[in-house]
């Protein structure tokens, strides 16, 4: 692509990215529980100008983790396990779960977190030449950063992705920061840079950061501006949050700042007037400062009175409407609970362990998970057609996915059924449902493996038998 081309993409989307950028960017700051509360004035300082006000000196700054825990709760119920595949075929079945590998549930679960976040993940797929395989390269995949990402989507009903632009920082050699732009199409990616601080319009150049391979030998010749990654497809898979794109954040975030400021307000206003303080009569101070020093440090406050009238002490203590503050927070938590659809480990848990009942805990949380599996299974699917266009199969196929939710369970209740359904549902099923099976597919090798056992057996024995009767 033209770099005049690149820089008109460039422009027409970088308020956009800004925009989403600084979205996604709350939304991760909330799930490391770097809430709003943490910035916020200090009331003291918004209500007046006396910042030597004795009498409100606290200023505790409580984040809560609400929305790391209701992410987290969605990852966990979708990815802990995360979904199988089936291609009708039992080789490559096998040979496309070798290839997800030990990181394939992490990064599932990574996906999941990117997408509650951003309102979209994306999943990087490429060929790793430095080490080789049995297909000449090795399959590699990764989340990228969502924020790196700008999608150019066709104009048509289905939508179809026509290219990714990647950005990123870098560092050149001198130490020095650039600003990396990858263009990626279904066929090349090219590179483009310009220094950190320019603009793109002044100083965007070509970027060679691709080794250039000599196909007959497969060494390195030098540098390129593009490279050339043959998939046929652009090797970035979306993975929406929902079919609107829409972050997790933005349902529950007023809920969560009214939560953290109550709380902290409380915790203040026991910080600020845990102590009595002290009334003196016929005991005068010096001047306002002198008695704010006093009330500071001695918790005293000096007062005239007349000459004829002797000196006293009296106290002063105020009431925390608790209360309201406790109600407010109780019914916070619970909107939450409702409006993130999680489920609230306080609530509910212990009073009836039946299967229906934990599927009414779980309800919420599920209607969340189903929309999100809606969105997940297409890009799950393309990836494994991605690891069949690796392997050099036919990828047009159709790709059975298997999903598992990771929750409580009344084990004992679901036995119960799959023996009462036993005779009349095929063993398939059944071991899909076992509630002790974590595989199913294995558990079906072992079941015919009994079975073939057992033929042995009894072919052993009808033939002793047959020997010992004549």
């Amino acid at each position: 692509m033209e770099i005049d081309s690149i820089k008109k993409i460039i422009k027409r989307s970088q308020s956009k990215l800004i925009e989403s950028n600084k979205a996604t960017g709350k939304s991760e700051a909330y799930y490391r529980n770097e809430n709003d509360i943490l910035n916020f004035k200090n009331p003291v300082e918004e209500k007046t100008d006396d910042k030597d006000n004795p009498l409100r000196n606290a200023d505790n700054r409580i984040s809560h983790p609400w929305y790391q825990l209701l992410v987290d709760q969605k990852a966990s119920y979708t990815m802990a396990v995360p979904p199988t595949f089936d291609v009708d075929d039992d080789k490559l079945n096998n040979d496309i779960t070798k290839l997800l590998g030990d990181s394939y549930p992490k990064i599932a679960k990574q996906l999941a977190v990117n997408a509650a976040n951003a309102g979209i993940a994306w999943l990087h797929v490429w060929k790793d030449t430095t080490k080789k395989g049995d297909t000449g390269s090795f399959f590699r995949y990764a989340v990228v950063d969502s924020k790196q990402i700008i999608p150019i989507f066709s104009k048509s009903l289905d939508g179809q992705l026509e290219g990714v632009l990647r950005i990123y920082d870098d560092y050149k050699e001198d130490g020095g920061v650039i600003t990396v732009y990858e263009y990626w199409n279904e066929k090349e990616c090219q590179a483009f840079y310009k220094d950190k601080g320019e603009t793109v319009q002044d100083d965007l150049k070509l970027y060679n950061m691709f080794h250039d391979i000599d196909i007959a030998t497969g060494a390195a010749i030098g540098l390129t501006d593009t490279y050339t990654h043959e998939w046929g497809e652009i090797p970035f898979i979306p993975f929406r949050n929902n079919h609107i794109e829409l972050g997790d954040l933005s349902k529950i975030k007023k809920q969560i700042d009214v939560y953290d400021k109550v709380f902290s307000g409380f915790v203040n206003d026991v910080d600020d007037i845990q102590e009595i303080i002290f009334v003196l009569t016929n005991y005068g101070g010096e001047d306002k400062k002198q008695f704010l020093e006093d009330l500071n440090k001695y918790k005293l406050i000096k007062l005239d009175a007349d000459k004829e009238e002797q000196g006293g002490v009296d106290t002063l203590a105020i009431d925390i409407p608790i209360e309201a503050r406790v109600k407010i927070l109780e019914i916070t938590r619970e909107a939450i609970f409702v409006l993130g659809q999680g489920v609230d480990p306080q609530k509910n848990i212990g009073q009836n362990n039946s299967g229906v009942a934990l599927k009414q805990m779980y309800s919420l949380l599920e209607l969340k998970a189903s929309g999100l599996e809606t969105e997940f299974r297409i890009g799950f699917a393309e990836l494994v057609r991605f690891i069949l266009r690796f392997y050099g199969k036919d990828a047009d196929v159709s790709v059975k996915q298997t999903w598992t939710r990771t929750q409580i369970n009344n084990d004992l209740e679901q036995a119960d059924i799959i023996s009462k359904l036993a005779p009349t549902t095929s063993k398939e099923a059944i071991a899909k449902s076992n509630p002790i099976v974590e595989d199913w597919q294995d558990e079906l090798d072992a079941l015919e493996k009994e079975v073939q056992s057992d033929n042995r057996m009894a072919d052993d024995y009808r033939k002793t038998k047959k020997d010992t009767d004549e």
